[in-house]
């Protein structure tokens, strides 16, 4: 088993990685990194990117302790402990509204009675749904999973459905991928391998956003088309600061709110009862934004 601080270290590497390979899928954009520690017990570092492909994007490492606050401990059902969390975090938003919006997390939670468990996962948010690039994404994260466990795919893609859900909005932040929390050795898999799962995820990220970014640069777009994604970016703020458990816990925990709120989208927009056209582009993404699409076989 892994101390927490083996974990941290191992996510710093992680970090390094995906950090040198997006700078390698943008071309010309670098990350610029912001060190800053926790007054209640921890810190990260932050860094940033604004490309030629790449408009905004984060990947953040954070390693924080100290008490649990009162309101974790209610929504959690926990008692009365000291916590140790750590892991990476990623959102990428692109300039083109025809390359996705795309968010990872990786992390690692364990308290001083003993509990501890890993969460995390991979989710996308295309401006227009493209069928064969959602079945790419799909697959790639399918390989991953079976490599660990011959029902992580299909569990933790119900849960990415579940989770990624704008309820105000009854529809689907994206076409999914997958989410997974509380995973412990109940999951049949040890602590080890489990660690081990969440580093296979993390190494993927970069290359599935490479060659997202690579299809997407033959679709040509103009001010219509721009005008949409501004539309669903805003649809992307409302479920970060309404329904995202990530966010409420960095809040209430005292974090920093810059590298917290860095997955806000660098300009959004929202129109009054927006309805697009009907037998469009936007119309048809807006049908595929549903749970329970198999988008293997779409």
């Amino acid at each position: 088993m892994h101390s927490k601080e083996e974990i941290a270290e191992r996510f710093k590497v992680l970090q390094d990685y995906i950090c040198k390979h997006l700078e390698l899928a943008d071309g010309t954009g670098k990350f610029h990194e912001d060190l800053w520690t926790r007054a209640a017990g921890g810190g990260g570092r932050t860094r940033t990117i604004a490309g030629q492909q790449i408009e905004k994007g984060g990947v953040a490492f954070s390693a924080v302790h100290g008490p649990l606050p009162a309101a974790i401990l209610k929504s959690m059902q926990l008692e009365p402990a000291d916590f140790f969390a750590t892991g990476v975090s990623i959102v990428l938003h692109p300039h083109s509204p025809m390359a996705p919006i795309i968010h990872m997390n990786v992390r690692y939670f364990e308290t001083s009675d003993g509990r501890w468990w890993f969460g995390g996962g991979i989710d996308l948010t295309p401006h227009y749904v493209v069928e064969e690039d959602a079945r790419y994404f799909h697959e790639a994260l399918k390989s991953v999973c079976d490599d660990f466990h011959p029902d992580f795919y299909q569990k933790f893609k119900d849960q990415a459905d579940d989770y990624f859900f704008i309820r105000h909005r009854q529809e689907t932040r994206g076409v999914g991928g997958i989410f997974y929390d509380y995973l412990d050795e109940k999951s049949g898999l040890s602590h080890t391998q489990l660690f081990d799962f969440a580093l296979a995820l993390g190494q993927l990220f970069p290359h599935l956003y490479a060659e997202m970014l690579q299809r997407s640069q033959s679709r040509t777009w103009g001010a219509p088309e721009k005008q949409w994604q501004m539309l669903r970016r805003g649809r992307y703020v409302e479920f970060n600061l309404v329904w995202d458990r990530g966010t409420k816990f960095g809040l209430e925990t005292d974090g920093r709110t810059e590298s917290i709120l860095m997955s806000m989208p660098p300009g959004a927009n929202w129109v009054y009862n927006f309805q697009p056209a009907p037998d469009s582009a936007e119309s048809k993404t807006l049908t595929r934004l549903q749970k329970g699409i198999d988008w293997l076989n779409a």
